[in-house]
């Protein structure tokens, strides 16, 4: 007798769902003020050691999502479950416990470091704050980082403008892992680098993610970048999840009109290969007054009445490959 195994799929990591964040914004004339549906309804999930991208235009969402998640901007409404805790329910105590397990690296370091302290300050700042070891204790976890992340311990005095861009990502990348972090949110983590130092930056996210076990929630709006390093990648447009598919997998078959238009814009290295490219006509709509249906309808060139409408939910098309679309 034949007895069939299944294999039991691991719990997530992180849970989110029906993820809401309205802003409320006064039109000229109005007595009241209109919702700007930042992030409107999106639900997945992210596993323990893996990359999960988040893709989409400027303005779709995607950084407003990862500070809601750390709660550095409260949500309107919604549910994200962290290892079977409830993250939008905690108190401020409570809360500061998760931090240590919940970092993020932002996307212009400059800005996020303060520019008269020095390297060294800005990373031992989060230790003082969890009351973590000794002052020696901490100039050695600190030093360590630095080289862990690529720098010199000759960095540790040096203020923020005198590194470059790429030293200064680093800077950065090792303040969110001092803590030693389980979950690290990355939001544009590269988009201010050349081309190359991108490279350095990615690979050194990866090796990272292998020495230290880490799980990323990787945003970005560069497509090619997010292949790169993503196991699993999220599509938004206009505050929604309209797409989601491991990666290779979303490459090979992409369902959604403005997937195919996004991945149809990634140059193509080989000057054999033809490939069409979709443009796409018109600005993205406001998030003030959003499109009835599809809020991709306006801007897509196979729209029908159903997709103006009504609004389409997301649904498994393949195994593990949801799309939220009237025609996939």
């Amino acid at each position: 007798m034949t007895i069939n195994v299944v294999e039991k799929q691991p719990e997530p990591m992180l849970k989110v769902s029906g993820l809401q964040k309205y802003y409320s914004a006064k039109q000229p004339g109005a007595w009241r003020s209109k919702p700007v549906k930042a992030v409107d309804d999106v639900s997945f999930q992210l596993y323990e050691g893996e990359t999960y991208g988040l893709v989409g235009e400027s303005g779709c969402g995607k950084s407003t999502l990862g500070r809601t998640l750390l709660r550095l901007t409260e949500p309107t409404a919604g549910s994200a479950v962290y290892q079977g805790e409830e993250l939008f329910t905690l108190s401020s105590k409570s809360l500061q416990t998760y931090r240590k397990q919940l970092q993020m690296v932002f996307q212009d370091p400059f800005a996020s470091l303060h520019p008269r302290k020095t390297i060294g300050s800005a990373l031992t700042e989060p230790l003082v704050i969890h009351q973590i070891g000794t002052q020696a204790d901490r100039y050695s976890r600190v030093i360590n980082m630095l080289r862990i992340v690529g720098l010199q311990p000759d960095h540790y005095d040096r203020l923020p403008h005198e590194l470059s861009g790429g030293q200064r990502q680093r800077v950065v990348l090792a303040r969110a892992l001092i803590l030693e972090p389980k979950l690290v949110i990355c939001d544009e983590p590269v988009s201010a680098l050349d081309v190359i130092i991108q490279a350095q930056i990615l690979n050194l996210m990866k090796q990272l993610q292998q020495d230290l076990g880490l799980t990323y929630l990787f945003i970005a709006h560069d497509v090619g970048v997010v292949r790169h390093i993503s196991d699993r990648i999220g599509v938004m447009y206009l505050g929604k999840l309209v797409e989601e598919a491991p990666t290779d997998e979303l490459f090979a078959n992409p369902l959604h009109p403005y997937t195919r238009a996004l991945l149809s814009a990634v140059p193509n290295p080989d000057p054999a290969s033809k490939r069409e490219r979709i443009l796409l006509k018109g600005d993205i709509p406001s998030p003030l007054n959003p499109p009835s249906g599809c809020s991709f309808h306006p801007r897509c060139p196979l729209a029908t009445n159903i997709c103006r409408e009504k609004l389409p939910q997301k649904r498994e098309a393949a195994a593990n490959h949801y799309v939220a679309c009237h025609l996939a």
